[in-house]
């Protein structure tokens, strides 16, 4: 009797294949790559933008209850965490403290304000006064 043995089958890419694979992977990333980078700075300078208007919000708000907007020293805190010296407190007016702006860096709240009662502004992404394109300043008297 003849035993049949069945032929040995190799299962997987080739050194070749693999390759060429990668080559393609690559050329994709070199084109489609640049594309989302100018679609995400944008998308930070807007997410910038809402998170001020959401601040000035809470702002106005505190301002109406208690007449007054926050001091330099309480900063944001006072949005979140009741004050024992305002009888008329009404918040939070923010459900937790801001985050950084959308580079990392924090917002500045600077009271009184050269534009209004009160100024908020993320330096953008160099975390330095002025600049252009990625690094402009985004400032809460430009949002509203």
């Amino acid at each position: 009797m003849v035993s049949k043995q069945a032929p040995h089958v190799q299962v997987g890419f080739t050194m070749m294949e693999l390759l060429v694979a990668l080559v393609i992977v690559g050329l994709l990333a070199a084109l489609v790559g640049p594309v989302l980078y100018q679609r995400i700075n944008p998308a930070k300078q807007s997410t910038a933008k809402a998170q001020l208007q959401n601040f000035s919000t809470a702002l106005d708000t505190f301002f109406v209850d208690n007449g007054r907007f926050p001091t330099a020293q309480e900063q944001f805190e006072v949005l979140v965490k009741r004050n024992e010296s305002l009888p008329n407190w009404q918040g939070p007016y923010l459900k937790k403290l801001p985050p950084k702006d959308p580079w990392g860096n924090p917002y500045h709240y600077i009271i009184p304000g050269e534009h209004s009662a009160y100024d908020i502004v993320s330096y953008g992404a160099d975390g330095a006064e002025g600049g252009e394109g990625d690094n402009a300043d985004i400032s809460s008297w430009q949002t509203n």
